[in-house]
Parts: C-alpha cells; structure tokens; sequence
C-alpha cells in the first residue's frame, strides 16, 4: 500500500481487509472438536430462537398485524448479524476499558479467527463470537413485544442499532467481557438475566409509556388471532433456549448438561405453575398460560441454569410461572400497553432468576460460581441485586434517550390511520392471508 493514498468509506474497508487477515484453516492446539461442535450446534439453536420468538409474537397480535411483527423479529436478525461483525462485539468484549466497555481492537473482526476465543479457550474465537452475536440478535427483538401494531418501521431499525450500540454491548460487557458487574462485582449470569431479560424488559416498558398506548386499548377487543402460531413459536423457544443456557457452559461437559436439565426442568415447572393459578383463579387452565409460563420458567432460569441443581430449578421454575402470571394480569390495573407482556414476563422473570441464582447458587453444583442465600452467603444475594438495579437504571436512562431523539427527528409512531389499517399494509403493503 507504500504511496497509494486511501479515502472515504472504500479506503477503509480496504484498510480493513488488509488488516492481517487470521488463517482459519490452521487449528490451535488447544481447540477441541467436542466443544467447537457443540458451540456450533448452539449457535444455530439459539439463531432459531428469534424466528420462534417472531411467531410466538405473531400469533398474540391482531390479523392485520401479523407481517409486521414476524418482519421486527426477521429483520433485526439480518441487522444484528452486521452490526454485531463491524462494532457490536468489539465493543462487548473487546479490552476493557475502565470497566465500561470494549476497545475497538476488534473492530470488524480484525485479527479474530481461529485462534482460542480469550473466554472459550477450547474453541476458536470466531465461534464464540458467532454464539455471542445471537444473544445480540434476539436480545431487541425482545422489546419489540412492547410497541407491537403501532411503531413505524423506519423507527425500529434505528432504535434497534442504537440501542444494541449503546445499551446492550456495554451491557454485556459488564456482566461477560470484564466489565464492573462481572469481573469486579462478582454477580452472575450463567446466560443472560440481566445482559438479555431485564435489559431488554426495560427499555421494552420505556418504550412502551413513550410510544402510548394502542387505539382502543381496554376499549376494544384485542384478542390473540392465532393461538396455534403462538404454541408453535414457543415450542421453537424451548427448543432453542437449550443452546442458549447449555450452550452458555462454552463446552461439550458436565456443566452443559447441568444447564440442559435445569433449563427444562424450570420451564417445566413455571408451566404447571400458571396453569393451575390460572385454573384456581379463572376456572379454565388457557394454552396461552401454558406456553407464557413455560417462556417464564425460561427466562427465570437462564441466570442461574449452570449455577443451582435440578431441584433447585423446579422452585425457581414455580416462582417464575407464578410472579410473572400475577405480573401480566396487573397490567390492565396500571393501565399501561405492553402489548406482548415483555415486561411481566422477561422483567419479572428476569429479576426473579437473578435474585434466585442468589438464593440458589452453590459451589457443589460449579465451583466456579459462588454460594448463595441459602447456602450461607447473604452477601451474593445483595450482588444480585445490585447488578440488576445498575442494569435497570442504565438501559431505562439511555433507552428514554434513543427513544426521544428517534420521536424528535424520524417520529417513532405510524399515523392514526396506519394504525387502524394496520402495519401489514401500511408499512409493508401485504397481508398474511387471503382468505
């Protein structure tokens, strides 16, 4: 490149590209085959989380809706996948800085490729990086369950990098990358209670209260128009959160397996749980009770998958289903529109588990966590807390921020007329079925 002057955007993703390229053909000596397959496998199962979450969505909103809502979850997947690459993940678990955030060291994958990730030393760095990016991607697509059927479609695309940019990598740098809550706090976070549940839980109700409510809300009938499509959608949740919080041990061992019963174990029990509160309380158990407790049990285990035993996982499954049952039936008492109950469900979830990894955690079960309440240290108990609060406060700060620039410039909402046409056609000009 010796006399040759590079400008502009051109010059450089050339500098980019030129930057010492890994050779990902030679192995390290350190990577294992059974752990890079299984990171693989995960990666692909927690990938398929965010389709499942685009019909588990799809089928709770109105007909009218259903393209739109499937399009936010597919979309963010397709935008996530290149923020992710060119900054996202530098920023989340690049060299720390002040315990804050990531350098840009890694700046668009420069200098990662096969070489043993400096987190998963038993697969190649591009690997982790890949797992990590689907944690990114379904992450967002989360909140949009709370501003369903009523915001402009421009909006989300620029909430959603803004947001993965200043809330979520910095986010998961504290608790993963080395950051504050992490490394210097001791909290922990088998698989994302409060980098993926209660961040996104908060920024889900900040934009619910800014965008307002739907027209007609608690006026008109608003009722799920395919519950099937919602059963299937959660079913794919299931099924992918094994890789998920399995994945989340980064190995194909023991502690994988933990997770893998833990996992299903809470989600088992959070089920049954609201489904016979509901029953008690209403007379008929709903199969939308059951699969919304099963995602509850979901989200309130991933904190703690690999830090607490089986039996362990049933109580917290049981809290889950029932705190986040009574959580979404509240809703209408506070009267604000969350529309797919993101906050009742992955806030409620979300802080229960983390605060229950603080009860339940023991070393017998992983010797690399910590003891908990229940095994004589209040102390974590308190750790949990406090990281969930920092969590809280941060993403509800910067989340207001976005939100209010993105009203003030681009409007964050579709017109009263859009809104009763829906965002199927108004935004995307087709319709989900032809009947």
């Amino acid at each position: 490149m010796r006399g040759f002057i590079l400008r502009g955007v051109p010059g450089m993703l050339f500098l980019l590209l030129a930057a010492g390229s890994p050779v990902y053909g030679a192995e390290a000596s350190a990577i294992s085959a059974g752990d890079t397959a299984w990171l693989l496998v995960s990666t692909a199962l927690v990938m398929l989380m965010t389709p499942g979450l685009a019909f588990f969505y799809a089928g709770m909103v109105r007909r009218k809706n259903v393209l739109g809502t499937i399009m936010h979850s597919f979309i963010i997947l397709c935008v996530m996948s290149v923020v992710w690459v060119l900054w996202g993940y530098t920023l989340a678990f690049g060299p720390d800085i002040g315990g804050v955030v990531g350098g840009l060291k890694w700046f668009g994958l420069v200098g990662i490729g096969a070489e043993p990730a400096p987190l998963a030393p038993t697969v190649p760095h591009l690997v982790f990086m890949m797992f990590q990016g689907m944690f990114a991607i379904i992450t967002p697509a989360l909140i949009t369950g709370a501003f369903a059927e009523r915001m402009k479609f421009s909006a989300m695309l620029v909430f959603t990098v803004l947001w993965a940019t200043f809330v979520y990598s910095p986010v998961a740098h504290w608790v993963w990358g080395g950051g504050w809550i992490g490394a210097k706090l001791g909290a922990l976070d088998f698989a994302g209670g409060t980098v993926v549940h209660i961040n996104s839980a908060v920024a889900a109700i900040v934009s619910a209260l800014v965008i307002g409510k739907r027209i007609g809300y608690l006026k008109e009938p608003m009722q799920p128009h395919n519950l099937p499509l919602t059963i299937m959608g959660a079913a794919l949740l299931w099924f992918g959160w094994f890789g998920f919080n399995a994945g989340s041990a980064l190995a194909s061992d023991s502690l994988a397996g933990l997770a893998f019963v833990t996992t299903n174990t809470a989600a088992a029990s959070a089920a049954l749980a609201w489904t016979f509160i509901e029953w008690i309380q209403k007379g008929k158990p709903t199969a939308l009770g059951a699969v919304s407790g099963a995602v509850a049990g979901l989200v309130g285990i991933t904190p703690a998958a690999g830090f607490v035993s089986p039996l362990s996982s049933i109580l917290i499954g049981f809290g889950a289903g029932l705190f986040c049952y009574f959580a979404v039936n509240a809703k209408t008492r506070f009267g604000y529109d969350d529309s797919l109950d993101v906050l009742g469900i992955h806030g409620v979830g979300g802080l229960w588990g983390a605060l229950a990894t603080g009860v339940f955690a023991s070393v017998a079960v992983n010797p690399s966590g910590a003891n908990g309440l229940l095994y004589g240290n209040i102390t974590l108990l308190g750790v949990q807390a406090l990281a969930s609060l920092a969590t809280i406060l941060y993403s509800g700060v910067v989340s207001l921020v976005i939100l209010k620039v993105i009203d003030w410039t681009i409007g964050l909402r579709v017109n009263d007329h859009e809104e009763r046409q829906g965002l199927d056609l108004a935004q995307h000009g087709e319709e989900g079925y032809s009947l």
